[in-house]
């Protein structure tokens, strides 16, 4: 399963509870764009509408901008799909105070390109600070390791 695209910011600013996987709507210059890794998931979330799922906020640049169409926007929302038993399921958590749904990675499954969400809890700034520490001391033990060797 190459990987596409990862939303690196995501794990730094939430805790990420649940994973899903979800196919997305494209038009075919999109699927050329992505294979060639121009996706941007910075800044973009998953949200309800009318009992169907999309993606908002993800930047997907033309594949030859010179043919693209007139009226292509690039930040335009992307359907999600999903099965029935996933939507109910995501529909109630989705409500629940605090929680919010975060696209975590694009990557392709036997030719098909794949969205993993998350249901994620935002992180206060003090969770924060903890996950640098803790990068911090792996990457200092690392080191020192390195050295004994």
């Amino acid at each position: 399963m190459p990987e596409l695209a990862k939303n690196k910011k995501a794990y730094f600013d939430y805790e990420i509870l649940e994973t899903f996987d979800a196919g997305l709507v494209l038009i075919g210059q999109e699927v050329k764009s992505i294979k060639n890794k121009h996706i941007s998931l910075k800044g973009s979330y998953v949200v309800l509408k009318d009992s169907e799922f999309f993606l908002i906020g993800a930047t997907v640049p033309p594949y030859q901008p010179k043919n693209a169409p007139k009226d292509y926007k690039q930040e335009r929302s992307r359907k999600l799909l999903l099965k029935k038993s996933e939507i109910n399921y995501l529909i109630g958590k989705s409500k629940q105070r605090g929680l919010t749904l975060i696209p975590l990675r694009v990557y392709t499954k036997s030719g098909r390109i794949k969205l993993e969400f998350g249901i994620a809890k935002g992180k206060k700034k003090f969770d924060k600070r903890e996950t640098i520490k803790k990068r911090d001391f792996q990457r200092e033990k690392q080191r020192i390791m390195k050295e004994k060797i």
